[in-house]
């Protein structure tokens, strides 16, 4: 086809979960609850370490951001799932898509920057305590945020500005429940070449890059924690990386799965399990793993029931 004969897409359509009206209806009650479960924990911890003056810290502070981060990210994707199995209206129009598919690569880009972060936080509380508070103070965690943030943003603009400037002239079916880049890269009927070597090189850098910042953080960590006497403080460092290694693992790996591909001979329905795994369930995930197994959070959050069922009670 000519370029000039092009008709260009204004909409495309999500295929989704492919299923019975009773199978619909049974994701959209799961989704449903994941997502206020979702919302509500995130929000908790948020509103928990900026109240509480127990959880001022350095690592309260980037949990806080991530939190943030995850319940952005969860609210890009899922709200349009539920309204579309609702109504069953799976379109969204072009620019919808491609802000879409924006959004969820900023955030998943900012996501990785944060985790090498916080990955780096460990490794100067544990290996660092005389020099921790001069290295991560306050100044210091803000702008390491700031630069993740920034970072996301500027790391998916190219290849969102060649994603926008394709051609798409049908067909226009998303084999996705969201705008995700490689099966909305397939719909096009121009030449994606510079942007697949484009998305390959960044997406790799900044996997392999904050992989190997965490890595290397970590190694320094267990040489650290091998070398301390008892084995009580052993205990206590290992747990304060246990969670942080449990969300790099889950993180990573999906993402390593999904985006850093040689072929084609993947199965999308195994590629939106995984990338549910990493937008849905890891957001839901992010509360539990992190902050209310711990005793510092559950403290506070016993603190604030106490004191709102004081108010309540003293209103009657």
């Amino acid at each position: 086809m000519y370029p000039e004969n092009w008709t260009r897409v204004t909409e495309f359509v999500l295929s989704g979960f492919p299923a019975s009206w009773s199978l619909q209806l049974m994701l959209f009650l799961g989704l449903l609850v994941t997502y206020v479960v979702t919302v509500i924990g995130n929000l908790l911890i948020i509103v928990l370490s900026c109240s509480d003056h127990r959880l001022h810290t350095q690592m309260y502070f980037f949990l806080r951001n991530l939190s943030l981060l995850e319940l952005i990210l969860v609210s890009v994707v899922v709200p349009k799932m539920l309204v579309s199995i609702l109504t069953r209206d799976y379109s969204i129009s072009f620019a919808g898509c491609i802000m879409q598919s924006y959004l969820y690569f900023l955030l998943g880009t900012t996501d990785f920057f944060l985790l090498a972060v916080m990955s780096l936080d460990r490794y100067l509380a544990i290996c660092r305590p005389l020099h921790y508070e001069i290295l991560m103070n306050r100044p210091i965690c803000v702008r390491l945020v700031m630069a993740s943030w920034i970072a996301g943003f500027l790391w998916v603009l190219s290849p969102t500005i060649l994603m926008a400037s394709l051609p798409f002239c049908g067909p226009n079916v998303i084999d996705h429940f969201f705008c995700d880049s490689w099966p909305l890269m397939r719909l096009s009927c121009g030449d994606t070449l510079l942007l697949e070597l484009v998305a390959f090189v960044l997406s790799t850098a900044v996997l392999l890059g904050s992989l190997a910042l965490t890595s290397v953080s970590y190694a320094c960590i267990l040489a650290t924690v091998l070398q301390t006497p008892t084995a009580t403080e052993r205990r206590k460092a290992f747990s304060t990386c246990a969670s942080h290694l449990t969300m790099v693992i889950i993180v990573y790996g999906s993402s390593i799965f999904l985006y850093i591909r040689t072929s084609e001979a993947h199965s999308m329905l195994l590629n939106k399990g995984v990338s549910a795994l990493g937008c849905i369930i890891t957001p839901l995930l992010n509360p539990f793993i992190f902050s209310l197994r711990n005793d510092k959070v559950k403290q506070a959050l016993g603190d604030a029931l106490r004191w709102h069922r004081n108010i309540y009670a003293r209103r009657l």
